[in-house]
């Protein structure tokens, strides 16, 4: 069975808009994990623009299911995770300006920061996943720094139409072969939503999906509960 990792950032991108209390992150995550989500995913930022510190650590006390927390390598970061210890991190690269996060991290090219931020985390007792572009260079250098798990990024595919998301689906597929002969736990995300998604659960070997915007967005018009156990539905 496929999991779902709800991410629940754009509610506290709303609550940031009029640097409010509301809608409160912790509340929608008490609504996702009663609609039967595996786990809650939060960005923490290092410009702290939606979720902030204080969200983390009432997640951390609240959720009985799984904590995901999505981060950069900033020391400062990995050293609060390190004391809030979440289940899980997932390793993201962070460019100040982006809307959202726009590829995948180059765990090749920055192999010993974030081998360093690895074996920090770890000793710490988190599961680390890396955010990385579906290639094979990437996948074998994820393994090396230590990874538990690698996250494919699916905004490309996501974004692609017709035979371009044929193709983009196929280097997906490729890539989390390699990946479970590396004995990675393999898991997705980036961009799907209610029309997408069906064919990357279907890949063999699919742990977890992490899904966002789309249940988010969904969730304005049917209710939060109904929006995740929509995308349940069609993952399963």
């Amino acid at each position: 069975m496929v999991k779902l990792g709800v991410n629940i950032d754009h509610i506290a991108t709303l609550r940031q808009a009029r640097l409010g209390e509301v809608p409160d992150p912790v509340n929608a995550a008490a609504a996702v994990q009663r609609a039967g989500a595996h786990g809650i995913t939060v960005h923490l930022r290092e410009d702290r623009r939606h979720i902030q510190d204080h969200d983390v650590l009432r997640l951390k006390k609240s959720l009985k299911i799984k904590l995901n927390l999505e981060m950069s390598i900033a020391p400062a970061i990995v050293n609060f995770a390190c004391k809030v210890k979440p289940e899980a991190v997932c390793l993201v690269p962070e460019k100040r300006m982006e809307l959202t996060t726009e590829g995948g991290l180059d765990v090749a090219g920055e192999r010993a920061k974030i081998a360093k931020a690895v074996r920090q985390l770890k000793n710490a007792g988190i599961s680390v996943s890396l955010f990385i572009d579906p290639t094979a260079r990437q996948i074998e250098a994820s393994r090396a720094v230590g990874a538990d798990c690698v996250e494919l990024h699916t905004g490309t595919y996501a974004a692609a139409k017709g035979s371009a998301q044929k193709g983009q689906l196929r280097k997906l597929l490729i890539a989390a072969e390699f990946a479970r002969r590396l004995k990675l736990i393999l898991n997705a995300g980036h961009g799907l939503d209610y029309k997408n998604v069906k064919p990357v659960a279907k890949i063999e070997g699919m742990n977890e999906l992490n899904i966002g915007f789309s249940i988010v967005a969904r969730s304005l018009f049917v209710g939060i509960e109904k929006a995740v156990k929509e995308m349940k539905i069609l993952i399963r």
